[in-house]
């Protein structure tokens, strides 16, 4: 039973990417307050940057909307809404032009039928609904049940999500270079400001690589736990 809950492999094989997530978060924030910081030319809000992209791509109908929480932002394309943290939404610089335009790509993909966004929308219910039963089966699972039944358990759980990631990668590139594209062509801002929002949007589409690894990583550790790869494992 002891096997179950602590594994030293498990550090072997996801610890690596678990520092490597981490440092992605610590980068992603520790970018974004620096271009925070670096004021537009244009002197133009996150919201104006928002609205501006949504009115003249023809999608004057979806909703800006704030939300609570730094870098909190995210487009609902079941409500059609772009929701923006409160330093994006106000925000005057190079990071709130960055984020705003890269949910307003979102809302575009949405809009266009991007077939990536499609199957990602899909996958929502089914990842949110083996996350909400993944807990209570492995905090019980592992009294409960064989080890073997309980290694098929996380092996579905993080094959789940591990594919979810994979989907959501293409996502959110297209999105960002969506973005670059449309603020480079609007003039919104100038080439020495294009050079922040470029290294936003490259940290933030660097947390999504190292999640999928982590999450590709864990996969990896259950598959040859359970005995799928390597053989069979004989954890009592």
């Amino acid at each position: 039973m002891i096997g179950i809950v602590f594994d030293p492999n498990y550090f072997l094989y996801v610890g690596p990417f678990l520092l490597l997530a981490l440092w992605a978060q610590w980068k992603v924030k520790g970018t974004f307050a620096r271009y925070a910081g670096v004021p537009l030319r244009t002197g133009v809000s996150g919201a104006d940057v928002a609205a501006l992209i949504l009115r003249s791509s023809g999608l004057p109908d979806v909703r800006i909307e704030a939300v609570a929480g730094m870098l909190g932002d995210h487009y609902d394309p079941s409500t059609r809404t772009v929701r923006l943290s409160h330093e994006v939404l106000t925000g005057r610089s190079a990071a709130a032009v960055a984020v705003a335009a890269h949910e307003c790509g979102h809302a575009l993909q949405h809009a266009q039928g991007y077939r990536a966004m499609q199957v990602r929308t899909a996958l929502v219910p089914v990842v949110n609904l083996v996350n909400t039963l993944a807990m209570p089966m492995f905090l019980f699972g592992m009294f409960l049940v064989p080890f073997k039944v309980f290694a098929l358990i996380a092996v579905i759980a993080f094959a789940a999500g591990t594919l979810f990631h994979l989907v959501t990668l293409p996502v959110e590139f297209d999105a960002s270079s969506r973005a670059i594209r449309i603020v480079e062509q609007s003039g919104i801002a100038t080439a020495e400001e294009m050079v922040g929002v470029r290294k936003v949007l490259y940290a933030a589409g660097f947390t999504y690589l190292a999640a999928t690894l982590m999450s590709a990583a864990e996969l990896v550790y259950w598959l040859v736990r359970s005995g799928v790869i390597g053989g069979n494992r004989n954890d009592d």
